[in-house]
């Protein structure tokens, strides 16, 4: 399962009466590392000229490795988490996350980290790790 709803919050969403806020708050108390893994390179990428900030330590386990396969596929949860951070946000190799400029989407930068090649080059022996 990808979140943990409460019976209120689903009540909600079944009524169609739920806000963008409260959709971001459930992700962050269902998928705690993510939510860390994403808050910081959104924090990092707004305190800093560079194009993007990225993350690529492997998960300490399964578990959040899962989190952030969860998080970062679906894309209710991803758009969530965009919108939230005003960022967008690019995945590689399981675990390497990084967040862009919104003025930076569609530039060098960003069209070389979301590469056929990037992905490649991440899946080489020293850098796998899933």
């Amino acid at each position: 399962m990808s979140l943990d709803v409460p019976t209120a919050l689903l009540e909600r969403a079944e009524a169609g009466q739920v806000d963008d806020d409260e959709f971001v708050d459930c992700v962050r108390q269902s998928l705690p590392y993510a939510w860390t893994v994403v808050s910081d390179v959104a924090a990092r990428v707004h305190t800093t000229t560079a194009d993007y900030a990225d993350h690529a330590v492997p998960p300490p386990s399964e578990a959040e490795r899962g989190q952030l396969l969860r998080a970062l596929a679906s894309d209710a949860i991803r758009g969530g988490l965009e919108r939230h951070f005003g960022v967008r946000l690019a995945f590689q190799n399981c675990h390497r996350v990084a967040a862009f400029r919104p003025a930076a989407v569609g530039g060098e930068t960003y069209r070389r980290f979301v590469s056929p090649l990037a992905q490649l080059r991440n899946q080489s022996p020293e850098l796998r790790d899933c």
